[in-house]
């Protein structure tokens, strides 16, 4: 569980419908069906507009990883890859075939595979470095969902804003009508802003990151592959592996100190 995510969604949202009590507000002010279905259901056929179906939907399976962290530990990764680099020096490169079937991960495994087959260590460099470009490539458009949602969400909040601004003035005569309008018109307004800056942008951001941890970890299993492939000290391995991660490094540093 992301304790960052949770704690600030809460601290964010509460601190806004507190604010709102104190101000002699209630909340039920803030539950306007009508608001939602404009805002939202603008929002969402404008994203829709913009990106295919299959990118959407590698954004909503993204959703989870703003609250969820999922990726690996560097540490463990690192003293995994150590450990296939021991292996490697004590009974050499092709000792490391029976080891291919226990690596889930499927960019090490590739990258352990074609070190294994006997690829050249440029030869793999330039193959993976090439597949993580594409999937850099792929995954690029899946923070930009939530961004486009963001910058939709508050114009969108101001159609809605006006459509009420519509019905309070063709409903001058009838005071429950033009204070359903109003209401309607501000709520809008709320739900446009409020899901843009609680919301579509930082969940934008907060996917950016992970990403970018993936990206990194992969560059750190590429990395480890071709150094056990050209027969570098498996201490000097977990050093250099170690470096793309901070935490990482100060973790090597503990292990190997005297």
């Amino acid at each position: 569980m992301d304790k960052s995510s949770v704690i600030g969604i809460i601290i964010a949202v509460g601190g806004i419908l507190l604010g709102l009590i104190l101000e002699g507000g209630q909340i039920t002010q803030l539950l306007q069906p009508t608001a939602a279905m404009i805002v939202f259901g603008g929002t969402i056929g404008a994203v829709m507009l913009q990106f295919p179906l299959r990118v959407i939907g590698a954004a909503v399976r993204r959703l989870g990883q703003v609250f969820i962290d999922n990726s690996r530990n560097p540490s463990e990764l690192i003293s995994e890859i150590s450990g296939y680099a021991h292996k490697a020096r004590r009974e050499g490169i092709i000792s490391l075939d029976s080891d291919l079937q226990n690596i889930h991960d499927p960019f090490l495994k590739k990258a352990m595979m074609l070190a294994v087959d006997g690829t050249e260590p440029q030869e793999i460099r330039s193959m993976m470095e090439l597949e993580l470009d594409n999937q850099a490539e792929h995954h690029e458009n899946i923070p930009r969902v939530f961004e486009s949602a963001g910058g939709f969400s508050p114009t969108i909040g101001i159609i809605g804003a006006v459509l009420g601004l519509i019905q309070v003035m063709q409903h001058l005569d009838d005071i429950t009508e033009v204070g359903r309008g109003i209401a309607v018109s501000f709520v809008a307004t709320v739900y446009g802003v409020g899901a843009a800056n609680l919301f579509f942008l930082p969940v934008a951001g907060k996917i950016k990151m992970r990403m970018r941890q993936e990206q990194t970890l992969r560059e750190m299993m590429l990395e480890g592959v071709i150094s056990i492939l050209e027969g570098m000290n498996p201490r000097m391995i977990e050093t250099k592996l170690a470096a793309f991660f901070a935490e990482a490094h100060e973790n090597a540093n503990k292990r190997v100190a005297p």
